[in-house]
C-alpha cells in the first residue's frame, strides 16, 4: 500500500489532502469520466462531476458548478489531467462547505462530513477523547504491551500518538471483539519499521470492517499520520460495538421480559442494540412512573430527568432524593452522576456532556448502566418463547457474514439485520449498483421510508431482475420473496452477489484485456498451482475438502504468497479441534494483516464451510494479483501468470469445485 499514492499522484500537497481511499476513489471517477468521451477538459466537469459527493447535486447545481469553474478557469477548453481535476475539486468541495454552512440546500454539514475528504478542519470533542482513553486505560491497563504507554493523559494528544504503530487498535478490537485477531499476528517489537506499522493497520481495518466498523474513507495512513478525527471515529465505532454487545436476546434472554408475546420477540430480535437499548430504558422508566418517552440520547435526556428516575429504579438503595427536586438541569446531572457512581458504573461522560446532549457519551453511558444493572428478572419463565424460535449456527453465520460485507461496501444504509433491513429492497439497490455501477433503474426505485408494501415490491422486483441480469440462479424467487424475509432465499441471493463481486474484481484486474470470465475452478487451480510451487505436497481437490480443517493448505498458500507474513513456529500439528481452531484464527488474521478482506470466522475453516472457503482463497488470489510483478516472491512474471490463468479459464467450471460458490468483499 505504502507508496500507492505517489504513483497516482506526485504533488506532496495534494497526497496530504485525501486518505488513500479517497484518492482511488477520485481516480476511478476521473478514468470513467474521460473515457466517456475520450477526454476530459474543464467544460465537461460541471455536467460530469453530478455523480461526486459533495460537490455533486444534492449541494450543488450544475449551473453552480459551471460558475464556479469559469470564474476561476474561463478557458473551458483546456485539457485535464488528474492532479488538476483534484485542485478544481477541492476548490468545489470548500465552495460547496460555505454554501451548505450558510443556509444552502442542506443547513447541516452532516451530510457533508459523512462523505468526508481530509480538507476540512475537522474538529474533535474533547470529552469524547477523554472518555475513549479512559475506557482504553481501564481495559488495556493489564497488557504486557501497553502498559509501558498507559494510562493515557486525556489533556493530550498522545493516544493520536501510540495508535500510530497500530497495536492498540488491535488490541482494543479483542477487547470489543474477543479472539477477533490472533495477537500472534500482530507486530510488537518496540520499534517498528514502516512496513511492519503499516501491516498492524492493514490488520486493524480489515478486522474492524469483520466486526461492523464501517471504515470506507479510512486508509492505513491515516492512522500513521495521527488523523485526529479518524482515529476517534474507529475508537468510537469499537466501543460502541463492546458496550452493546450483551444487547441482543443470545446473550441477554431476560430481555424478553420487554415483550407480550413470540411475535414481538420476533421484532425484538430484528432491532439495532441501540433501538433494544431505548426500548429497555423506556420500559424500566414506565416502571418508575415516567411519563415521557426517550426516543434519542440527545435532547431527551439533556434535563437529566429520564436518568435520575432509571437510576432510581434500578438501584433505589443508592438513591437521593434531591436529584428528582433539582431545578437546574445541570444541577440534576451531577447529582445523576454521582448515583451512578455509587452504583459502581463508570461515567463515560459529565454533566456537562448530558445537558449538552451528547449522543455517543450518553449512549455509552446508558449501555455501561445496562451492562452493570439491568433490572430484568432473572426468573425467565418467558424465555419459553425463545424455545420456539430457530436456532440454526449456520444461517446465523452467514447472516454475520453477509452483513458486515454490506455494511463494508459504504451504503447510506446501515445494515443491522439482513432478514429485515432488506426486506424494502433499497439496500440491496445500493449494493448492487456499488458492485455494478449503473445497473440499477434509480427512476422507478422507492426510496425509504416506504410505506405501501407494493412500492417495496416493486424494489425487490428489480433486484431480482437484476440478479438474473447478472446470471444468479433465482429459480421460483420473487421479489416478494424478499419483502416477506425468506431467510433462505436472501441468503441465497446474498451469496451469490458476494460470488459475483470477488469474480468481477478479479476478472477486471486480470483479464481486462482478454474478457474471460473467472470460474471456481480458476481459483481452485491457482491455489494448487501456488503451493505446488514450494515444492508442498498439499493440494485442495475443493472448496469441500475435508482436509482443510486443519488449516495446513491455506498457511501454505499464504507463504507461497508472501513468505514472511507466516512464522512457522507459531502453527500447531492441526490434529486437535484446539489446534484446528488455533491454526484457522491465525489465517485469518494473517490474511487480514496481508491486506485481504474477509467475513468468516475460525469455525467456517474448522468446518469446512465451501462458500467462506471459496471467499478465502479468493482474497488471497486478489491480493497477490495486485502486487506489482518484481514483489512477487514466485517470480512469476506477468504474461507467464496471465498465460497460466488463461488457459486454466479456458476449462469448464468443475462444479464440484464449490456448488453455490462464494464469500469475500468488494472492499479489496
Amino acid at each position: 500500500m505504502s507508496g500507492y499514492v505517489g504513483i497516482l499522484v506526485s504533488d506532496p500537497w495534494l497526497q496530504n489532502q485525501f486518505t488513500q481511499v479517497e484518492l482511488r476513489s477520485l481516480k476511478s471517477h476521473f478514468v470513467s469520466m474521460k473515457r466517456e468521451s475520450g477526454k476530459l477538459t474543464l467544460g465537461d466537469l460541471p455536467a460530469k462531476m453530478s455523480r461526486l459527493k459533495v460537490v455533486g447535486s444534492e449541494n450543488l447545481t450544475e449551473q453552480d458548478r459551471t460558475s464556479f469553474i469559469q470564474d476561476l478557469h474561463p478557458n473551458l477548453d483546456e485539457d485535464v489531467d488528474f492532479e488538476f481535476f483534484l485542485r478544481v475539486y477541492l476548490k468545489l468541495q470548500a465552495h460547496a462547505t460555505a454554501t451548505t454552512g450558510s443556509g444552502g440546500k442542506n443547513n447541516s454539514s452532516s451530510a457533508f462530513l459523512k462523505a468526508a475528504t481530509t480538507t476540512l478542519l475537522h474538529t474533535i470533542s474533547e470529552s469524547e477523547k477523554a472518555s475513549y482513553v479512559a475506557h482504553i486505560n481501564n481495559y488495556l491497563a493489564q497488557d504486557d504491551f501497553l502498559k509501558k504507554y498507559l494510562p493515557i493523559d486525556p489533556s493530550t494528544n498522545d493516544l493520536f500518538e501510540i495508535v500510530k504503530d497500530g497495536v492498540l487498535l488491535c488490541k482494543l478490537i479483542n477487547v470489543a471483539v474477543p479472539g477477533t485477531i490472533d495477537e500472534r499476528a500482530i507486530n510488537t517489537k518496540r520499534v517498528l519499521n514502516p512496513w511492519e506499522r503499516n501491516e498492524n493497520h492493514t490488520l486493524c481495518l480489515n478486522s474492524a470492517k469483520a466486526v461492523g466498523c464501517t471504515v470506507v474513507n479510512i486508509g492505513t495512513q491515516d492512522f500513521i499520520e495521527g488523523r485526529r478525527h479518524l482515529v476517534l471515529g474507529v475508537i468510537s465505532q469499537i466501543i460502541k460495538i463492546q458496550l452493546l454487545a450483551d444487547l441482543n436476546l443470545k446473550k441477554t434472554p431476560q430481555l424478553v421480559e420487554l415483550v407480550d408475546d413470540s411475535k414481538d420477540v420476533e421484532e425484538l430480535m430484528s432491532l439495532p442494540p441501540e433501538k433494544i437499548l431505548l426500548r429497555w430504558m423506556n420500559f424500566q422508566l414506565k416502571k418508575a412512573g415516567y411519563k415521557r418517552i426517550v426516543t434519542n440520547f440527545s435532547s431527551d435526556v439533556k434535563d437529566a430527568e429520564a436518568y435520575a428516575h432509571l437510576l432510581n429504579v434500578l438501584a433505589p438503595e443508592h438513591s437521593n432524593p434531591s436529584a428528582l427536586a433539582a431545578k437546574n438541569p445541570l444541577e440534576r446531572a451531577k447529582l445523576v452522576l454521582e448515583h451512578a457512581d455509587r452504583m459502581g458504573c463508570k461515567r463515560y461522560l459529565t454533566a456537562k456532556d448530558i445537558v449538552e446532549g451528547s449522543p455517543n457519551l450518553n449512549l455509552a453511558f446508558v449501555a455501561h448502566i445496562f451492562q452493570h444493572r439491568n433490572g430484568l428478572s432473572t426468573q425467565t419463565k418467558q424465555i419459553s418463547f425463545l424455545e420456539n424460535l430457530a436456532d440454526d449456527t449456520q444461517i446465523s453465520r452467514e447472516e454475520r457474514a453477509f452483513r458486515f460485507w454490506m455494511n463494508s461496501l459504504g451504503n447510506s444504509t446501515y445494515i443491522n439485520n439482513v432478514f429485515e433491513d432488506l426486506r424494502n429492497g433499497w439496500a440491496l439497490l445500493e449494493s448492487l449498483d456499488k458492485i455494478s455501477p449503473g445497473i440499477v433503474n434509480w427512476k422507478i426505485a422507492n426510496k425509504p421510508p416506504i410505506k405501501m408494501p407494493f412500492r417495496k415490491v416493486e424494489n425487490c422486483n428489480q433486484v431480482v431482475k437484476i440478479g438474473k441480469q447478472l446470471k444468479f440462479s433465482l429459480v421460483n424467487i420473487a421479489g416478494n420473496d424478499i419483502v416477506q424475509g425468506n431467510k433462505k432465499l436472501i441468503l441465497a441471493y446474498l451469496w451469490q452477489l458476494m460470488r459475483y463481486n470477488i469474480l468481477q474484481l478479479l476478472k477486471n484486474l486480470r483479464f481486462h484485456s482478454h474478457g474471460k470470465e473467472i470460474t471456481d475452478a480458476d481459483i481452485l487451480e491457482w491455489a494448487n498451482t501456488k503451493v505446488s510451487s514450494t515444492r508442498s505436497n498439499s493440494r485442495m481437490n475443493s472448496f469441500k475438502d475435508k482436509s482443510l480443517s486443519d488449516g495446513t493448505f491455506f498457511l501454505e498458500l499464504l507463504s507461497a504468497v508472501q513468505p514472511r507474513v507466516v512464522n512457522w513456529s507459531l502453527v500447531t500439528k492441526g490434529v486437535t479441534d484446539d489446534e484446528k481452531k488455533m491454526n484457522a484464527t491465525y489465517i485469518i488474521s494473517i490474511a487480514r494483516k496481508l491486506g485481504c478482506s474477509i467475513f468468516l470466522l475460525p469455525e467456517d475453516i474448522t468446518e469446512v464451510n465451501q462458500k467462506m472457503i471459496l471467499t478465502l482463497t479468493a482474497s488471497i488470489m486478489y491480493w497477490f494479483l495486485k502486487q506489482p510483478v518484481e514483489d512477487r516472491p514466485s517470480g512469476i512474471s506477468d504474461s507467464e501468470g496471465s498465460s497460466q490463468l488463461e488457459t486454466i479459464s479456458n476449462s469448464t467450471t468443475d462444479d464440484s469445485a464449490s456448488e453455490s460458490s462464494m464469500e469475500e468483499h468488494g472492499n479489496l
